[in-house]
C-alpha cells in the first residue's frame, strides 16, 4: 500500500501544480518527481490523467457535496485532493471505495491545515454514503484529455 500511496502523493502533487501553476499535463509529468517504480509510477500517471480528463463531472460532484464551499473557496490542496479520491471512487472500481477515502484524508493531514482532513473525510463521507444507497453511480473513466486545465475550468 505504500507504493500507492506515494503515487498518490505524485499524482496531487502534479494536479497541484496543473491547477495553481497554470501548467498542463506533459509540463507537470515531465517535472521531478517522487522515487516511484513502473507500477506506482503508471498509477500516479493513471490518477493525473483521468481526473484532469474527467474534471468538469468530478467538480460538478464536489461542489453539491461541499456545502457552502464554491471549488475556488476551497484550499487548492483540498480541491486537488478531493478530485483524485473522487475520480479514484467513480472511475476506479477495483480500489475499495474506504481505501480511496482514507488515503485522501490521511494525505489532507500530511500536507493541508488542521481543519481539512475533517472538512475532506465529511465531504467524502456523503458522496459515499449516497454512492452505497444507489444514488450515485459510478463511471467509466474517458480515456481522452481535455482540452482544459482544471483552472481553465474554474475561469481562472
Amino acid at each position: 500500500m505504500r507504493k500507492r500511496r506515494a503515487a498518490r502523493e505524485q499524482a496531487l502533487q502534479w494536479l497541484y501544480q496543473i491547477d495553481v501553476g497554470k501548467t498542463d499535463v506533459a509540463q507537470a509529468l515531465a517535472q521531478p518527481r517522487l522515487r516511484l517504480q513502473d507500477e506506482g509510477l503508471a498509477f500516479a500517471e493513471q490518477l493525473l490523467r483521468g481526473t484532469v480528463a474527467n474534471i468538469k463531472p468530478i467538480d460538478a460532484l464536489i461542489a453539491s457535496y461541499a456545502k457552502e464551499w464554491s471549488l475556488d473557496r476551497m484550499a487548492s490542496v483540498d480541491r486537488n485532493l478531493l478530485r483524485l479520491a473522487v475520480f479514484e471512487i467513480l472511475y476506479l472500481p477495483d480500489i475499495p471505495h474506504s481505501v480511496s477515502a482514507d488515503e485522501a484524508v490521511e494525505l489532507a493531514k500530511k500536507y493541508s491545515t488542521g481543519e481539512s482532513s475533517k472538512f475532506v473525510n465529511g465531504v467524502l463521507g456523503s458522496l459515499l454514503r449516497d454512492l452505497e444507497q444507489g444514488n450515485l453511480q459510478q463511471f467509466e473513466s474517458s480515456p481522452s484529455e481535455p482540452e482544459r486545465t482544471p483552472g481553465e475550468e474554474r475561469g481562472a
